[in-house]
């Protein structure tokens, strides 16, 4: 039976993975199975953020730079791809008539190249920025006030260039994604297919790490970070591997968003968004495996339903149930179900107490 248990997340992933890929295209309508990739998309960058925070200790809350850096490199993908060759965008028509497509749009018109960006420019960026940070020991509440202002720093940078990539408004109107139409219901269960796939890829990827030698270095840099240097490992290295990771995933979530949702905006991935996805890996919990994507998924459900009815409402009642999980389940919803089984092994290695013996039989036995 014990042997089994490192293969329990494995048997779990596979469930969920049938649950996503089988069961919700069969019994939900287009609406809620596009509403639910929307889900897949913040769980995938939830899963990282617990990689980085749950099991490297660094609260990253900055992870809006990252999936703002997939989703306008999708985006301008998508609007090229909309857009006949030698014509201009139409926003960029509507700001600046007689001007010329930016220089760095110019490669996006290419599958290959959007694809590589995904997945090369946030590694590059998380790379140096995380270097400079870890190997100046920056950790704690200055890791995440600095990672905190990177996102803002970039939903500022994107409102202000209004023609190169549509200010507040964002891009949108998408019509075709790698030459599938999008209007199509076969192409968007398509789509929420590969967002669901990545999410399992992703609960994969994270379950391996945290069983390999690195998870346990991981875990060791979180909580004996100088004990760790002593024994000749850089915890500087191994946070940064983490936090690559964690950057790649959010990219990946961003790429993904842009199709299902059909437009992006600064709002997506400044300092709220960023807080967003924290709340959801801290309500799930962010040292499991699966509480930071199921989180995720629980927030931007409440997001969709109660955000939409009861917008005002809706932020007292996140703001309330962050503050509830914080004081009484500091590990997350998930920490119950270890709770749970702990009573239940208390309660059956609990002693028996011996049945009391009548007095007649302690004469017999004096005797």
């Amino acid at each position: 039976m014990t042997k089994l248990k490192p293969w329990l997340p494995l048997i779990g992933i596979g469930v969920f993975a049938v649950l996503l890929l089988v069961v919700a295209p069969s019994v939900l309508s287009m609406h809620w199975l596009n509403n639910l990739g929307k889900y897949c998309c913040w769980a995938i960058a939830a899963v990282g953020i617990g990689l980085a925070w749950g099991r490297g200790g660094m609260l990253v809350l900055g992870q809006g730079v990252f999936f703002g850096l997939g989703a306008y490199a999708m985006a301008m993908h998508l609007t090229l791809e909309g857009t006949p060759a030698g014509s201009l965008p139409v926003f960029m028509i509507l700001y600046d008539p007689s001007g010329s497509l930016p220089p760095f749009w110019e490669p996006f018109r290419s599958d290959a190249f959007t694809l590589a960006a995904i997945v090369v420019l946030p590694v590059i960026v998380a790379g140096v920025l995380g270097y400079a940070l870890f190997k100046r020991r920056i950790k704690g509440a200055y890791f995440a006030i600095l990672s905190q202002a990177l996102a803002v720093a970039l939903a500022v940078l994107i409102s202000s260039t209004i023609r190169e990539t549509g200010g507040d408004t964002g891009l949108s109107d998408f019509k075709y994604f790698f030459g599938f139409v999008l209007d199509d219901d076969a192409n968007k269960v398509m789509v929420f297919m590969i967002a669901a796939a990545l999410l399992i890829v992703c609960l994969l990827v994270v379950w391996q790490l945290n069983r390999s030698r690195f998870g346990e270095l991981l875990i060791a840099t979180r909580d004996a970070e100088e004990r760790v240097r002593f024994l000749g490992y850089d915890p500087a290295n191994i946070k940064l591997v983490a936090y690559v990771v964690a950057a790649l995933m959010a990219s990946i979530a961003g790429a993904m968003f842009v199709p299902i949702v059909g437009i992006i905006t600064p709002a997506e991935i400044g300092a709220s968004a960023s807080i967003l996805m924290i709340a959801g890996v801290a309500l799930g919990g962010r040292a499991s495996l699966f509480g930071p994507a199921l989180g995720a998924m629980a927030i931007g459900w409440g997001q969709s339903s109660l955000g939409s009815s009861w917008p005002d409402g809706w932020v007292y009642i996140l703001g309330l149930v962050f503050i509830l999980v914080t004081l009484f389940l500091p590990m997350g919803l998930s920490s119950l179900f270890g709770k749970a089984k702990g009573l239940v092994w208390r309660s059956r290695a609990a002693p028996v107490e011996p049945a009391p013996v009548a007095a007649p039989e302690l004469e017999e036995v004096n005797r």
